[in-house]
């Protein structure tokens, strides 16, 4: 059995895949205005531990995840000596000349903050896109000017080396890929895999790749991965991977690397005013001894100081709430793990219910008419 990083295993991805994708087409044929439509394919992804800083994960994937009809737009540095429309056919010109067709609109920097300023334009700019591409020159400027509507929507813009060497891998790069974005707020996060017209196959490809990149980048590597969810927008979350709970008592083991650095703080402060006191009783002048009496007052302070952060260190390495706090022997995590396929096998089997169910429904609905 073919596995990937932390033991996931393949056959049980492409189960759950199989299922959500059957569960789409069933849902399509009952409604015929989704017959043409699909579904995003979503990975969740739910850690031990909630990183102290926040980040945005890439992840390039072998399979493009965005139809051909996918609407990208590329935000641009605006060029000097040119107008806003001049540097828009330039960058045209650069693109077109790199065989990339895949970009639906230019916007230089000065038509986006002339031409959307009011709200109802950012908000028609916003649903009009399906990904949003920056100059990574401009980046830092476009926040003030896009609203917190497109930090909401998870459609920030993607920051592009519009100098690479190979522009065309550059762009592509980022249209194929996706990003997991991890935030200190919480312990679920969400990255877009795939989507429902695409074959079994390519998203188990994706989804193996992206777990991959997950295991390196983020915070803690892959021992930080608590439990690796499927799930579609109408669908319920697919369990395809759970971690051992010994990978939580090794994250606990682990050094924080703040306490390091407050702990070399404290061993420092204290040999700078044993200093001061020291030179205090070579000397007998009054200023001397002034500054002696200070440093002597600031030592008790640190002290104190010191008595009241320590508890305040522990506190930094709480464990969630979510996670379990006593730890279990080798008899109950099989039995853990024993329910866990169970119910996993239980929402397996109450999909192909719903699916009988539906094709049940179609069939009546069209004896009724005969």
């Amino acid at each position: 059995m073919a596995k990937g990083p932390g033991h996931l295993e393949r056959a049980q991805v492409r189960k759950a895949v199989e299922a959500l994708l059957a569960f789409a087409r069933s849902k399509a044929k009952g409604d015929a205005l989704l017959l043409n439509e699909s579904e995003n394919v979503h990975l969740l992804v739910t850690v031990w531990k909630v990183p102290r800083v926040a980040q945005v994960v890439r992840i390039p994937l072998p399979h493009g995840i965005r139809p051909e009809t996918a609407e990208v737009c590329l935000f641009t540095k605006d060029e000097p000596n040119l107008s806003a429309e001049q540097t828009e056919n330039l960058y045209r010109k650069l693109l077109i000349q790199n065989g990339i067709r895949s970009v639906s609109q230019i916007i230089s920097y000065k038509t986006l903050k002339k031409e959307y300023k009011l709200f109802e334009a950012k908000r028609r700019l916003l649903n009009r896109f399906d990904l949003f591409l920056s100059d990574d020159r401009i980046r830092r400027l476009l926040p003030s000017h896009l609203g917190k509507h497109f930090y909401e929507r998870k459609k920030v813009p993607l920051s592009v080396n519009l100098k690479a060497r190979n522009l065309a891998k550059e762009i592509q790069k980022h249209i194929q890929g996706t990003t997991l974005p991890v935030t200190n707020k919480g312990c679920c996060y969400t990255a877009r895999i795939g989507h429902t017209g695409m074959k079994a196959d390519e998203i188990v490809d994706n989804i193996i790749a992206a777990a991959e990149v997950i295991a390196k980048k983020l915070p803690k590597n892959w021992k930080n991965v608590k439990i690796l969810h499927l799930k579609t927008l109408r669908s319920v979350a697919l369990p395809i991977f759970t971690a051992n709970i010994s990978n939580l008592d090794e994250l606990d083991s682990q050094p924080s690397l703040k306490k390091k650095e407050v702990k070399k703080g404290k061993n420092k402060k204290p040999k700078k005013a044993a200093k001061k006191l020291n030179s205090s009783q070579v000397t007998l002048t009054a200023e001397i001894n002034a500054n002696a009496a200070a440093a002597t007052k600031e030592l008790v302070i640190k002290e104190k100081v010191k008595v009241v952060q320590e508890p305040g260190d522990q506190d930094d390495e709480e464990i969630p709430q979510l996670v379990p706090m006593q730890t279990t022997n080798l008899a109950e995590l099989k039995v853990i793990n024993n329910i866990e396929k169970l119910i996993f096998e239980l929402k397996l089997k109450i999909l192909k219910g719903l699916n009988c169910l539906l094709l049940l429904r179609e069939q009546c609905v069209l004896t009724h008419f005969k």
